[in-house]
């Protein structure tokens, strides 16, 4: 689930609520999952993962990691990045871009003593897409944080980020493939409507 809290009156996330709703009515699995690319100028490459969407406050979208992460390395270096969304039980796929940036440890603070203990143990735990000799040894450094830590106190390397798209593009399938294709793209604060062929 992703919460809305006093969510933008701007005509896409208007659009975006309405599609969700929509979406969540239908029985929508996983309603929170959204790809989110990202660009590595020391690697040269292009990478993609999925993340949950944790909340949409006014304009901003928020997800949490673990800031030592190779897509946390990636948007330091290079902070443009694009997100995807798909929600196959009603065939709308969103696509945004935007630029991205840490929340506040206050902020990652108050979010983390809210999860469980569970949740915050792995993410204590988990030096995120390293290497490690095996999953017994994941499971015994869970295990280990679970009984010898607070489980509540967010350590330094995990947090937000969030983003303000600056273009939604509201992608409606079809089976004859006439999609509908609506695009909204902010230039100088102003949003500017139009439609792209399918």
């Amino acid at each position: 689930m992703i919460r809305f809290i006093d969510l933008s009156q701007d005509t896409p996330y208007s659009i975006l609520e309405q599609k969700y709703n929509k979406a969540l009515d239908a029985g929508q699995k996983n309603i929170d999952a959204v790809s989110i690319s990202s660009y590595n100028p020391k690697k040269n490459e292009v990478d993609s993962r999925f993340v949950n969407l944790k909340f949409i406050n006014k304009e901003e979208f928020i997800f949490f990691t673990n800031y030592n992460s190779p897509k946390s390395q990636a948007f330091m270096l290079n902070n443009q990045i694009a997100a995807l969304i798909y929600w196959p039980s009603i065939n709308i796929q969103i696509r945004l871009k935007s630029f991205i940036k840490k929340t506040s440890e206050d902020y990652n603070r108050d979010y983390f003593k809210q999860r469980s203990a569970e949740k915050n143990a792995l993410a204590i735990s988990s030096d995120q897409s390293a290497a490690i000799s095996s999953f017994d040894d994941v499971i015994r450094k869970y295990e280990d944080v679970k009984e010898n830590h607070d489980l509540f106190d967010c350590p330094d390397y995990w947090g937000g980020y969030s983003f303000i798209p600056y273009y939604f593009e509201f992608w409606e399938g079809h089976e004859s493939r006439l999609n509908k294709r609506e695009v909204f793209n902010k230039t100088d604060g102003i949003w500017k409507h139009s439609f792209l062929q399918p």
